[in-house]
């Protein structure tokens, strides 16, 4: 399936603060094929790497995360901000240029020794995508990969995915 996936991400200038400009990925999800299309490509680079977890970065990260899941045969695991998961819960927190932030994932969702692929919508400065690796690995888990739809390269992300594991980028803006 060949679609030309940049064009069904939309610049949303002045949001969510005046001087960003947003990469809206929702007409890519809008358009049957094109979430195909996106899916398949985030996936390939790890379809022989025997993925049994794909952890799921909220919130757009669920949406591909929990479809590279399907297409990898891969249960899927939800990482979400505090106090949003019912069970008990693991967590870590993280330094954001504006502050700090902090990830869960309950205590039980991946077994020590764990094959699992971390899916997020953007890559930007990183923080995000280096700690739900580091609480994947707090918690025993075989980190393999992480993968993104899309990758805003100037803000320098991948810098801060300090790991053998490949970081993996569908598009780069």
């Amino acid at each position: 399936m060949s679609v030309e996936l940049s064009r069904y991400v939309r610049d949303v200038a002045d949001f969510p603060k005046p001087g960003v400009v947003f990469k809206d990925l929702t007409p890519l999800l809008a358009d049957a094929r094109a979430f195909a299309a996106s899916i398949e490509a985030l996936v390939a680079p790890f379809a022989e790497a025997g993925i049994e977890r794909v952890v799921g970065i909220e919130a757009r990260g669920f949406i591909f995360g929990a479809a590279a899941a399907h297409a990898l045969g891969a249960g899927f695991v939800p990482m979400r901000k505090p106090r949003k998961l019912p069970a008990k819960t693991i967590g870590v927190d993280y330094a954001l240029e504006y502050g700090s932030d902090r990830l869960e994932i309950h205590a039980d969702a991946l077994v020590q020794g764990e094959r699992v692929l971390i899916v997020d919508d953007v890559l930007a400065t990183g923080g995000t995508l280096a700690a739900a690796a580091m609480l994947c690995e707090q918690a025993g888990a075989h980190v393999v990969g992480a993968a993104v739809v899309a990758e805003i390269v100037f803000l320098g992300g991948r810098a801060r995915w300090k790991r053998e594991a490949p970081l993996h980028a569908v598009l780069r803006f």
